[in-house]
């Protein structure tokens, strides 16, 4: 009996042995070692094939980016389930898209769930979805000291690599770890799966690092991949990342598919302007075709490219870089940096972009100057492999960071139909100039993410938790998530039906004033005489600071005040701030008022009667700094300037950046987002602290605001009265909405089809 229960502890332990190795290690033997590969995707110069029916047929790949983020949880939370999974796809297919593409290995879910659709599909007699994977590189990894053949670098993405290919066909079980996914990958989902886009946007330095540190490493001689003379180093790592991923699917799977490597304007491969050069600090190039297959690589190759209309603009700096002659290039930065400059031109080996267009390429099909067209046939003349350009889009976020000044293809402030149009033209623009495909950007808007002009103002570790329109990174989504389990608690849209008595908080002779508020915005409702003349709302956030009286509209309050709404007509209405409250100040005083703002002589009083108005950074520095040096660096432009529209999204005229409307009878409902009003994390009801306290920004919580209605200055002081906050915490509500941008491109591509 002892010799039995032996026997199977032994028998259970080799079991558990052989799929450790073979689920979770990866380890395999190649049983046949003489068996054909096999591949259904292949690419010539410039075309992308599929094979259908025995034959390679042109395939366009026409996709949308999918990321992991719903509201209330971070992208590495993994918190999206098959249902809703398999329910996205359905979307998008009917969009008219063939493929998706994700940037790194999800939770099992994602799998199951592709899984489970095509194979509905396929039964069903109907196309299939495509994927197209992308193998993540930590960000953390690329902004730290390392190269990129530092192991926490180049091991980790063979290693990756390899654990895809295993996920792919369902041959993993993987436990959370890294930020990558988890689970039992036990579903077969490769025959779908048309290709990988390996790596991320490179970060200029690391790619200039790697190649300073490693010259000798410039040759790399794989059995799948191999470099060109004169490639450098960081290709030479590309190169063996490529030859890993084709090498091991080759072996264990006897299947290969369509392979590129991610790249960007800030590492394509060409050199520009010296001003350019350095405004941009452009000091990196990224060749791939110093890379090249072997004949064993029998799939496809392509080159894949993030590019947005808007940023970085190299064509559009150049052409304001040729009104500047060398000797004002080398008065404003000095001899040996412009030296320095040229050597780092000279030293990348790039090629000239100016020798792959020409000045009919500056045109679009509307006629325009568009340098997003030009810059598209640069990298398709370029290029001897298809381009998919892998990213592009705009966002409809409230908050602009960008400007694309030739077709106003904006980063941030446009419309859901602006957006729209702006996909259709871009997409327009990438298949006019010869590319073999394009992925959108993005399917779902995600609230955790962050913008460089807004990042300072709110806290990053509670970014999912509310939905923030000042930051327009959240909004690239054809998808996009309301507050409310079903429908918003308000719509700014001219009718007050919604209003009841429970939201009164303000009433005197000048009308009523009604308030609730959301996961988005704070909504206010004045029932009175808006039409008129002017209607201001003061509004009391902080006890820090404030002013009892406001110099701009003469009026006075019984309490300090931070901010007041102006209600004047459909173009002068705006949002203003005390001085002593605008952040704009705090943080980017040297770059908009030529000062340091904590100089003691230069900090506003806590109860100064002015009020400013509220701007975002656009631009913090010109192209050269101005001669006259007293004259503010950088551009701006008024956030707190309202828009008078329709902001239900049932309305026909439906106006998503609406902020104010008017009611028949004469009154004004009105929504502010959060951030305007300087909250932090409106989730907890944190808001600014004195910034000259602390000499920046820091959070005091508070438990209720202050607010008020006058329609006239003069000597009368407004009664404020209050209204309780309490915030959600890590429970917002929310529900799924298709943008206006969905629809216009799903009729676009149809009328091509």
């Amino acid at each position: 009996m002892k010799k039995f229960i032996l026997g199977v502890c032994i028998i259970v332990l080799c079991l558990f042995i052989g799929f450790y190795a073979y689920y979770v290690m990866g380890m395999y033997v190649d049983v046949d070692p003489g068996a054909p590969v096999t591949t259904f995707m292949k690419a010539d110069e410039d075309t992308i094939y599929m094979e259908r029916g025995g034959e390679y047929v042109p395939f366009e790949i026409r996709g949308v980016n999918m990321g992991v983020g719903i509201p209330g949880e971070w992208a590495t939370d993994y918190a999206i389930d098959v249902e809703t999974y398999k329910r996205w796809f359905g979307y998008i297919q009917d969009l008219g898209a063939n493929t998706i593409r994700v940037y790194t290995i999800l939770q099992d879910d994602f799998y199951n769930a592709f899984y489970e659709y095509n194979t509905a599909r396929e039964e069903a007699g109907e196309e299939p979805l495509w994927l197209i994977h992308g193998v993540w590189v930590n960000d953390y990894v690329q902004f730290s000291h390392r190269d990129a053949y530092d192991d926490e670098f180049l091991q980790t993405l063979l290693e990756d690599s390899r654990t895809l290919v295993d996920i792919l066909h369902g041959k993993r079980v993987l436990s959370l770890g890294r930020g990558l996914g988890s689970g039992s990958y036990r579903r077969d989902v490769s025959p779908w799966v048309i290709g990988y886009i390996l790596g991320v946007e490179w970060e200029d330095v690391t790619v200039a690092y790697t190649d300073q540190k490693y010259p000798e490493r410039s040759v790399y001689e794989g059995e799948y991949m191999r470099t060109e003379p004169g490639a450098s180093p960081f290709e030479a790592m590309l190169a063996q990342a490529g030859d890993n991923i084709i090498e091991y699917e080759s072996t264990r799977y006897k299947q290969q598919r369509l392979i590129a490597f991610s790249n960007w304007p800030t590492t394509d491969p060409f050199y520009y302007s010296p001003a350019t050069t350095f405004y941009r600090s452009k000091y990196s190039s990224i060749n791939v075709e110093n890379i090249t297959p072997t004949e064993n690589f029998i799939s496809g190759y392509f080159a894949s490219y993030h590019v947005y209309a808007y940023y970085p603009d190299y064509l559009e700096l150049d052409m304001e870089a040729a009104a500047y002659r060398e000797e004002d290039l080398i008065e404003a930065y000095g001899e040996s940096r412009y030296e320095n400059i040229l050597k780092v031109i000279s030293n990348m080996g790039a090629a000239d972009i100016y020798d792959y267009i020409g000045e009919g390429d500056y045109y679009d099909s509307q006629g325009r100057l568009n340098t997003y067209r030009a810059y598209l046939s640069a990298l398709n003349n370029f290029h001897n492999i298809p381009v998919v350009i892998s990213e592009y889009g705009v966002t409809t976020g409230r908050g602009m960071a960008q400007v694309d000044r030739n077709t106003n293809r904006n980063q941030g402030h446009m419309t859901e139909q602006e957006q729209g149009q702006a996909l259709v033209d871009c997409y327009i623009d990438i298949m006019d100039t010869g590319s073999a495909g394009s992925c959108v950007f993005t399917w779902q808007d995600e609230w955790f993410k962050r913008t460089w002009n807004t990042m300072h103002a709110v806290d990053l570790d509670r970014t999912p938790y509310w939905s923030d329109y000042q930051t327009n990174e959240q909004y690239f989504g054809l998808l996009t998530f309301d507050p409310g389990w079903e429908q918003s608690v308000s719509y700014t849209d001219g009718d007050p039906s919604e209003w009841t008595e429970g939201d009164l908080v303000w009433s005197g002779d000048a009308g009523d004033l009604y308030m609730k508020y959301d996961e988005k915005f704070l909504y206010f409702y004045y029932d009175g005489d808006a039409r008129s003349g002017p209607v201001y709302i003061p509004i009391d956030t902080t006890p820090k600071s404030g002013s009892t009286y406001c110099q701009n509209y003469d009026l006075h309050f019984d309490r300090g005040v931070d901010f007041v709404i102006s209600i004047d007509g459909e173009d002068n209405s705006r949002v203003v701030v005390q001085e002593r409250y605008e952040v704009l100040r705090a943080m980017f005083s040297e770059e908009y008022y030529k000062l340091n703002a904590y100089f003691a002589d230069n900090i506003p009083d806590a109860d100064t009667p002015v009020f400013k108005e509220i701007s975002l950074p656009l631009i913090l520095e010109n192209l050269l700094p101005p001669a006259d040096k007293s004259l503010p660096l950088g551009e701006r432009y008024e956030t707190g300037k309202l828009r008078m529209g329709n902001g239900n999204p049932e309305s026909a005229d439906f106006d998503s950046l609406t902020d104010f409307c008017f009611t028949p009878e004469g009154g004004v409902e009105i929504r502010i987002p959060w951030q305007l009003l300087n909250f932090a994390d409106p989730s907890v009801m944190n808001i600014h602290d004195d910034y000259y306290e602390h000499y920046g920004i820091e959070y005091i919580q508070i438990e209720e605001l202050y607010v008020g209605v006058c329609t006239v200055g003069g000597a009368s002081r407004v009664q404020l009265a209050p209204l309780a906050l309490e915030g959600w915490g890590n429970d917002p509500t929310y529900h799924e909405r298709l943008k206006e941008s969905y629809y216009i491109l799903r009729d676009y591509w149809a009328g091509l089809d």
